[in-house]
């Protein structure tokens, strides 16, 4: 992968969600190409269902979307997960993409507080939302900043830390993720607040999940 980066301004596709109300029941989901390090090359917004299980479906639909015939390198995802708890399948994303897929996060998840939580929301779905959390090993990425943490498929961590810091513009946050965030917010409905899970912030549903 780094000889495929290695170039002066490679492709790479960010997905990420904006926010949302979880009484509407759907979150935006939007992709974005960029040409590294900071031109946006295309974009496109979607949505998914707010604790639902269609994000990597949507997810993959969106990279077809909006990710040129040729030339992108790689994915980036902010976090595993997309609409509160829908829990994405990196592994499924990098066999539709045939691209290296890596997801980071601000801070490391509590692994027992979210199961604890999945349990109580989603019973009858758990296991499988837990597994697909817990299929690929977490590591930690030091950055100029503060550190993050990131899961990849399809590649090595020294490989994925070395793509989250080609990546960087300014601070410690990929850059692809935050022109995506800033797109499906944009698409977001108007006074939604953001609402989100395991992406440094809360793992709590106030009020229960939307199924």
């Amino acid at each position: 992968m780094r000889r495929a980066l290695g170039k002066a301004h490679p492709r790479v596709v960010g997905i990420d969600d904006g926010s949302f109300d979880r009484r509407d029941g759907h979150a935006p989901l939007a992709a974005v190409v960029l040409t590294l390090p900071n031109h946006l090359e295309a974009a496109r917004v979607g949505r998914v269902r707010v604790d639902g299980q269609d994000g990597t479906a949507r997810a993959i639909a969106l990279f077809r979307a909006v990710a040129p015939p040729e030339g992108v390198r790689a994915v980036l995802l902010d976090g595993a997960v997309v609409g509160g708890f829908n829990v994405l399948d990196l592994d499924a994303i990098h066999r539709a993409t045939r691209l290296p897929v890596v997801a980071v996060t601000r801070r490391r998840p509590d692994f027992l507080r979210i199961r604890a939580a999945l349990e109580r929301w989603f019973p009858r779905t758990a296991a499988r939302r837990l597994a697909l959390l817990r299929r690929h090993r977490l590591f930690r990425v030091p950055t100029g900043a503060s550190p993050i943490w990131a899961t990849a498929c399809g590649c090595t961590a020294a490989d994925a830390a070395w793509l989250v810091r080609r990546a960087t513009v300014v601070g410690f946050w990929p850059e692809p993720l935050r022109v995506a965030h800033l797109v499906a917010s944009a698409a977001a409905v108007p006074g939604a607040r953001p609402n989100r899970t395991l992406k440094g912030r809360r793992t709590r549903w106030p009020g229960g999940p939307v199924a």
